[in-house]
């Protein structure tokens, strides 16, 4: 799992070399998805989104980039279906794991803005009557602040070994949040809410139960009214069964303790229920379309600006990665580039990372049809400094390339996360597997 990779220097004639001596089976690519974007820019991009896919060893890959001026396109690379032999399309989608947190986040923050929800309402407000409650460690303490950005000490289920267990068991099973709650019920919370950080999508599934106990509506009839409707996210839903169309084949490795497959569609299903995700992400998007969103979520289209100014503040989060904070649903990182807002994700089969330059004005999402290798966040930044480099001269994208090779190492991380008290014990089923991005 932590194999170092050869750094990825992106230069036009690196990406030539690579271009030509790829392995015959990387399929033609498909022709991009383009709303008025530069031709300049889309063959660029091009050149260094077929090189980072080559160079990575990906099954497939999908791109999408949305520039300063709001023009946007999509492109992709290899195999959908390596057996199959079914090219990866643009307009394919994959399982984007923990970056559904998004969406999420941004129907709190509607609601926030609409006088309906408080950052510092306890959670007991809204479900402090349930018979069950009592049951949740240090319940009482915990903040809807505290849920959104992974500070309550409420420990996840999805690595739970009794959880998996009872996945594979029941690999169709549809889940409510209360069985999702009830893995963690009488198990002590490894810091006072506040007092540390451990990522857990736990926090979002007890966020995604307020937001439906104030709307008196499912979560994903209010994401759909909130935002894929209005913004027009046509290439993104709900990952809430196992059959969902236009869904890209994904490989999980061949030690993958979710369902026990490496190729995770069979007969044109997944072999688990995706829908136990549920608010911890939860959707299905094409990278042109997770790209436009993170492109208007962090430009003012989703919620109000002073809600995104207090979104990106951030606490530390320690196993996200040097000087890498999380706000309100965002991860803040630190880049050659400057600082970027966004988010990763993981499924079994799939990785995704979504990420915004607010002094470049860009977003840039790649999602890849694999989670047993490397991150995609190499490719992202890669993508944007080949952007960022357009109409500079030509030895300015080969120092920027340069720069981005201490971050060309990423791969899935499979590392604990710190909290007071230190780690919390957690399956860890595989070293293929992302547990934080889940």
């Amino acid at each position: 799992m932590r194999r170092t990779l050869v750094p990825w220097l992106f230069t036009p004639l690196v990406a030539g070399a690579l271009a030509c001596c790829a392995p015959t089976r990387i399929p033609a690519p498909a022709p991009a998805l383009s709303a008025q974007a530069p031709a300049q820019v889309v063959a660029r991009v091009r050149a260094v989104f077929d090189s980072a896919v080559a160079a990575g060893g990906y099954p497939g890959a999908t791109l999408g980039v949305v520039l300063r001026d709001g023009s946007s396109f999509g492109m992709a690379a290899g195999w959908s279906d390596t057996v199959a032999r079914q090219p990866m399309r643009p307009d394919h989608l994959l399982l984007s794991g923990s970056t559904g947190k998004t969406y999420v986040a941004a129907v709190a923050l509607q609601l926030m803005a609409e006088g309906r929800l408080r950052l510092d309402d306890p959670i007991s407000r809204w479900l402090g009557a349930e018979p069950w409650f009592a049951r949740v460690d240090n319940g009482e303490a915990v903040t809807v602040r505290h849920l959104m950005t992974h500070t309550s000490g409420l420990v996840r289920y999805e690595f739970n070994p009794r959880f998996v267990e009872d996945l594979n068991r029941e690999p169709g099973r549809t889940w409510t949040p209360e069985q999702r709650l009830a893995y963690l019920f009488d198990t002590p919370a490894p810091f006072r809410p506040g007092a540390g950080w451990e990522y857990s999508d736990t926090n979002y599934i007890v966020l995604g139960m307020i937001i439906e106990r104030i709307t008196g509506r499912p979560l994903n009839d209010e994401i759909r009214a909130r935002v894929l409707r209005p913004l027009r996210l046509a290439g993104t839903v709900p990952s809430d069964r196992p059959r969902i169309a236009g869904l890209s084949q994904g490989y999980a490795g061949p030690r993958n303790p979710f369902g026990g497959r490496d190729a995770m569609v069979q007969n044109g299903a997944l072999v688990i229920n995706p829908q136990f995700e549920w608010a911890g992400g939860g959707y299905a998007t094409t990278a042109h379309d997770l790209a436009r969103w993170g492109k208007m979520m962090y430009e003012g289209r989703a919620y109000p600006l002073a809600w995104r100014d207090s979104a990106v503040q951030g606490v530390e989060a320690p196993g996200l990665g040097q000087g890498a904070r999380y706000g309100l649903g965002v991860i803040i990182r630190p880049t050659p580039l400057g600082i970027t807002w966004g988010h990763a994700g993981f499924m079994p089969g799939y990785l995704t990372e979504v990420r915004y330059w607010p002094d470049l004005g860009i977003s840039v999402a790649v999602q890849v049809n694999s989670s047993s290798g490397r991150s995609p966040a190499p490719v992202v930044n890669a993508v944007a400094a080949a952007v960022a480099a357009i109409g500079r001269e030509p030895d300015q994208l080969a120092r920027r390339g340069a720069e981005l090779i201490p971050m060309a190492g990423h791969r899935a991380s499979c590392g604990g996360h710190g909290g007071a008290g230190g780690r919390t014990k957690l399956l860890r089923p595989s070293k293929d597997a992302c547990p934080f991005t889940f």
